[in-house]
């Protein structure tokens, strides 16, 4: 069954790793990033996008998929279905569609009405057991149409959301969604440092964890980061995978040509990304 991300989450930032998103675009995504999850005895939460909701038409299309998904597989260890970057409407309809968690990003917003908002969805969420995420300081790049300047979160601003009672907080340290470019100064430490000090417990998340250096991902997990999102390399991954069979010819040999042999290893290419990141973020057997 579905969990809440926060027991999940408070665990991470009490042992000092991070519980990892995998956005799911279809059965293929979900299927492998479960796969990986009860094969690496890691807690998961998938993300899903308000694009890629309305791509696999709804909300309630998502989540009944994905609870019949984690019965059919016996998938034992923890997950959480969470809309990534939502905005208040979509926040509401994935409660009322049956989520688990949920993201609220009123970062375009003036910090009085992203609290006035953030305050309402805690409290139609946590009435029904959802963990909220918040967002301050929009994080940079383009993610399904959602797009961030990339600027860097006021502490203080933080510690108001964090107070409200949220149950994680995305904070904008100089991290993008898609692929990094060439002169990307890196994380801001010292933002985060002062963010974690503002917001003493509070899980903190660190969006476009696509291209950060392991080194890099370590320290922020170092500082309080308790979940890491992830998308575009699991997109980049599958493509190339993709690729490389039609290249080959294989969709010609046979019935190659069949979907489900077609999309394999594109699938297998996301199982053993999830894989890799769950090692790195240091949540293997700790479901």
């Amino acid at each position: 069954m579905l969990v809440s991300a926060t027991e999940m989450l408070n665990k991470a930032k009490a042992g000092h790793y991070a519980v990892g998103q995998f956005n799911i675009n279809n059965l293929e995504w979900t299927k492998m990033i479960l796969q990986a999850a009860q094969e690496n005895n890691s807690p998961v939460i998938l993300g899903v996008s308000e694009g890629a909701g309305k791509y696999m038409t709804g909300f309630k299309t998502v989540a009944a998929m994905v609870s019949a998904m984690i019965d059919e597989m016996k998938i034992t260890v923890p997950v959480a279905l969470h809309l990534d970057h939502g905005s208040y409407e979509g926040a509401k309809k994935c409660i009322a569609a049956g989520f688990s968690s949920v993201m609220f990003d009123g970062s375009h917003y003036g910090i009085e009405e992203n609290i006035q908002k953030t305050r309402e969805i805690i409290e139609l969420a946590h009435s029904l057991g959802i963990s909220v995420e918040a967002e301050v300081g929009a994080i940079g790049g383009e993610e399904d149409g959602v797009i961030g300047g990339g600027e860097v979160a006021d502490p203080n601003e933080c510690k108001m959301i964090a107070d409200l009672g949220v149950d994680m907080l995305a904070a904008g340290i100089g991290n993008i969604h898609g692929v990094y470019p060439a002169n990307w100064k890196g994380l801001n430490f010292e933002v985060l440092a002062a963010i974690q000090e503002k917001t003493g417990t509070m899980p903190l998340v660190l969006h476009g964890g696509t291209g950060i250096p392991d080194d890099m991902i370590k320290k922020a997990i170092d500082l309080g980061v308790s979940k890491i999102n992830v998308n575009t390399e699991c997109q980049l991954v599958f493509a190339e995978a993709t690729r490389q069979y039609i290249e080959a010819g294989k969709d010609k040999q046979g019935k190659g040509f069949d979907p489900r042999k077609l999309l394999a290893p594109g699938a297998a290419a996301i199982k053993d990304k999830v894989t890799e990141k769950m090692i790195l973020f240091g949540s293997v057997n700790k479901a």
